[in-house]
């Protein structure tokens, strides 16, 4: 497979939101003791570009490891960046082994830091460590014997592959155990996080023009980058998912490519998770792939979930081992219903779809994705910020002659009640008709009657616009919330 290049960060660019991650960048390095920091997120999501715009005016080395390369061009790469970093016209040796390698690190790094503070960066990590190349061993006796004495030295790893790095670096039974003093998963932007980031680019599009966005492309920077100023969302996603040289055409192979090693088994299951609405069990999986093993699968869904793929949810009194896994990753979701094996492509393709009947249905199930991601602003719309809240969800699946129920989202509280959230996606206010209303009515004397549960129940809901006062909506929608709430910080 071809090599993926990793595109450098725009120059001058401002860094937009973040404000924790910053912060905890900048405390660590005043802290007086020598750091090693490890950052990991999905690709696309801002690693970079975050740790340049925070460290800028100190770091003074960057290695950028290259995807599916060998040893000998990881090492004259290596010895390229450090030619850069001494500033020097004349080519530099190249280092043999990274044994070597990380040593005539040390004699370019040692002056600089018994004098001051620096920072070191090692980009996408898990790529410098190719197949016998011994660089994490390397890496280890590097920090071990060296960089750890030094409380002047920031040494910065960063990787995609969100499980590598938890598996080699955070529970690392070799040298690197617990030698990790700031571990920092990063995430894609949340909907106010992404409203704020498109204003600094002079783009402003009402919250619903936003939120198709986020349905779309979710939360990930440099997707976003692309939108342009005075574009609606629907040429925004006409131009970037449906003309021939659209950037996120091509992204979802080069997505899971760039991660896994075993990509084809990632997708396999990303695909069947994206037919089921509802989610599925790990059973379901097995039984639905061509995956024979079920250990491989726990490690395919357990690598899915830490690069923010998929989303595991435990279903409202059972154990972990009935856990529902869901499509989360907005990007994959679109890319798989509308992008994937399409014959319909050029300008006005997205207007004629968000016209049809399969968009109504997509856009439920997107928008319900979203509210699940966005938890924590529900939980303050609703004044539970200092209640002890539990989400999950609960489906029953009736015998002969019963009737079933599923709640995608429960939020069940330690002041003895819990909210019954329906998350419904309208162009306008949405409006409870007699047969939803009826359906509403069962979804919760079927829960009462199945959990047996003494708490309050509240129906809450959650919609674009807000509900459409009725009768109906008056007798039965204990709080309803809309899309401004999920856009609060």
């Amino acid at each position: 497979m071809k090599s993926i290049q990793k595109q450098p960060a725009p120059i001058g660019e401002k860094l937009i939101g973040r404000e924790k991650e910053k912060k905890e960048l900048e405390d660590a390095f005043q802290s007086g003791r020598a750091e090693l920091i490890a950052i990991y997120g999905r690709r696309r999501v801002g690693k970079t570009f975050l740790v340049r715009s925070v460290y800028e005016k100190n770091m003074v080395f960057e290695f950028t490891g290259a995807h599916r390369t060998n040893m000998p061009t990881q090492l004259e790469n290596f010895a390229k960046a450090l030619q850069r970093a001494n500033g020097s016209t004349a080519a530099l040796a190249v280092p043999k082994n990274w044994s070597q390698a990380l040593s005539e690190l040390e004699r370019f790094l040692e002056p600089i830091i018994t004098k001051r503070k620096a920072v070191i960066f090692f980009d996408e990590f898990p790529w410098i460590n190719s197949q016998k190349s011994h660089f994490l061993q390397a890496f280890d006796h590097f920090w071990n014997a060296w960089a750890s004495r030094y409380p002047n030295l920031t040494v910065v790893i960063c990787g995609s592959a969100a499980s590598w790095m938890i598996q080699h670096i955070v529970r690392s039974k070799g040298g690197l155990h617990n030698r990790v003093t700031l571990l920092m998963p990063l995430y894609s932007f949340t909907l106010k996080e992404t409203e704020n980031y498109l204003q600094s680019r002079s783009v402003k599009l009402d919250r619903y023009q936003l939120l198709q966005l986020y349905m779309v492309m979710g939360g990930v920077p440099h997707y976003l980058s692309g939108i342009k100023a005075g574009e609606s969302a629907a040429q925004a996603i006409d131009r970037m998912c449906f003309t021939p040289n659209g950037a996120l055409i091509r992204e979802f192979d080069l997505l899971y490519a760039s991660l896994f090693d075993a990509s084809p088994n990632h997708v396999a299951v990303v695909k069947l998770l994206a037919k089921s609405s509802k989610g599925m069990s790990r059973k379901d999986i097995i039984a639905s792939s061509d995956m024979n093993s079920g250990g491989w699968m726990t490690e395919v869904l357990k690598e899915l979930e830490n690069s923010g793929f998929i989303s595991s949810y435990s279903p409202f009194g059972k154990t972990s081992r009935d856990v529902i896994y869901r499509l989360s990753d907005e990007y994959s979701l679109f890319y798989l219903k509308y992008i994937n094996n399409k014959k319909a492509t050029g300008q006005g393709t997205w207007l004629k779809i968000s016209q049809s009947p399969s968009w109504t249905s997509w856009s439920g199930f997107a928008f319900e994705a979203v509210c699940l991601k966005h938890k924590m602003q529900l939980k303050e719309a609703l004044g539970l910020t200092h209640v002890l809240v539990e989400a999950s969800i609960w489906r029953y699946v009736p015998g002969k002659g019963q009737a079933g129920a599923q709640i995608d989202l429960l939020l069940d509280r330690s002041d003895h009640c819990i909210n019954i959230c329906e998350m419904k996606f309208s162009t306008s206010e949405y409006a409870i008709t007699k047969k939803y209303s009826e359906e509403l009515e069962q979804k919760k004397n079927v829960f009462l009657s199945v959990t047996g549960t003494k708490k309050t129940l509240f129906l809450t809901m959650v919609t674009t616009y807000g509900v459409h006062k009725n009768a109906y909506s008056t007798k039965l929608v204990d709080k309803e919330l809309t899309m401004d709430d999920l856009f609060a910080l």
